[in-house]
């Protein structure tokens, strides 16, 4: 039988330990629901886990915009104007509130192999990059006492003006404890501005008809096409070193110049000013995972070969590496790398290539990266520009 979460937080009060929470039934339409209605006693969850650019996102719980069962939904506001500088921001429905894993507050969803949800745009074209369920394992880069025993991410998603359902097959995943229930995660770039999205119906279900699905990529995959696509995948967030944010200044929408193709490209520049000497970024899975995040990795198993257009501002740019993988530092590490370098680009736009062939690509983390210095470059500064970087199979 499901307690309910203030009978469990007074629990926790009073003794200090306790187990998940059983949401198990042996009931097969049995629905355990995230949200149902405002102040339903079937909900489960709260809203407060804030990431990223926090002051970016507004929820409201009790929003009567737009209903598709009952009397309210849930109103999600990003305006991506990236406040704290991060170019993302999203929210985790918690099992008590600010639970980062350190309270044992967690559900036992073993009995559930799906979620559903129904979701609609203010506008239309707005977009979701992430829904994740489960995943909260470490905080400031420790293991925490009580983390969810699966990571499952779904999108993006870019939603209709009218009500959709969405599924996420769970089948096979071990949903034995669960903190996380529910995550959104936006891109600003993604988002190409201000957007209201509505979410209702939120649920845990059974469905004996979905079997576990295996996990792959579907190649080309892209690091990079053209700004806000959907098909884009990794975020430029991994500075170095620290200073490197004082040095770098990376532009995904740049349409200054001619892109490769599509309608835009990247438009990076540095410039030595925090006397470093040296500078380069990592676009990461997620945004700033330095490898201390587990189950968060793209699995490029099969691609042979990452390629990416490139030219410089003026053709005297030499950049020291390109490169994908290579994070080891943390507990959950990319499981390769490889690069190319040190190239010299010209002022017209030409293709290269990172070999991927005998290497382990089953959880990569790092997905294109590059780096430079001061002591081959015009001390002034340099601008160069990238266009479709995309993981290929032979």
């Amino acid at each position: 039988m499901i307690r309910k979460l203030f009978l469990l937080t007074a629990m926790v009060m009073l003794t200090g330990n306790v187990h998940a929470q059983d949401a198990q039934s042996s009931d097969p339409a049995k629905k355990f629901y995230i949200y149902m209605d405002k102040e339903s006693a079937d909900n489960h969850y709260i809203p407060s886990g804030w990431m990223g650019d926090v002051n970016d996102l507004k929820i409201n719980n009790q929003s009567t915009e737009a209903v598709a069962s009952g009397t309210t939904s849930i109103a999600v506001t990003y305006t991506a104007k990236k406040s704290a500088g991060q170019g993302w921001a999203g929210a985790y429905w918690q099992s008590a509130e600010g639970n980062w894993g350190a309270q044992n507050t967690g559900y036992d969803l073993s009995d559930f192999n799906k979620l559903t949800f129904k979701a609609k745009g203010k506008k239309g074209g707005e977009v979701i990059t992430t829904v994740k369920i489960g995943g909260i394992t470490t905080a400031n880069g420790q293991p925490v006492a009580y983390p969810d025993t699966a990571s499952i991410e779904y999108g993006p998603i870019r939603l209709n003006s009218d009500w959709q359902e969405y599924t996420i097959n769970l089948a096979g995943k071990d949903l034995s404890y669960i903190n996380g229930g529910l995550a959104l995660i936006f891109n600003a770039d993604q988002a190409g501005g201000e957007q209201t999205i509505y979410l209702d119906e939120i649920c845990f279900s059974k469905d004996e008809t979905i079997s576990a699905e295996k996990p792959s990529a579907n190649f080309p995959f892209y690091v990079y096409t053209d700004n806000g696509s959907l098909d884009n995948h990794f975020i430029p967030s991994g500075w170095m070193p620290a200073t490197a944010a004082r040095d770098i200044k990376v532009d995904n929408n740049c349409s200054t110049t001619a892109p490769y193709s599509g309608s835009t490209c990247i438009r990076c520049e540095y410039k030595n000013t925090s006397g470093t000497r040296w500078a380069g970024i990592y676009w990461q899975q997620p945004a700033n995972n330095w490898g201390a995040m587990p189950n968060v990795g793209f699995n490029l198993t099969g691609a042979t070969k990452l390629t990416f257009w490139a030219k410089g501002e003026t053709g005297n740019e030499r950049i020291s590496e390109f490169k994908m993988g290579g994070m080891a530092s943390g507990e959950y590490p990319d499981s390769d790398s490889a690069g190319v370098g040190p190239i010299q680009l010209t002022k017209e736009w030409q293709k290269y290539e990172i070999d991927l062939k005998g290497r382990d690509l089953s959880y990569v983390i790092g997905g294109f990266c590059w780096s430079t210095n001061i002591d081959n470059n015009d001390p002034e500064g340099i601008v160069f520009y990238i266009d479709d970087i995309r993981y290929e199979k032979e």
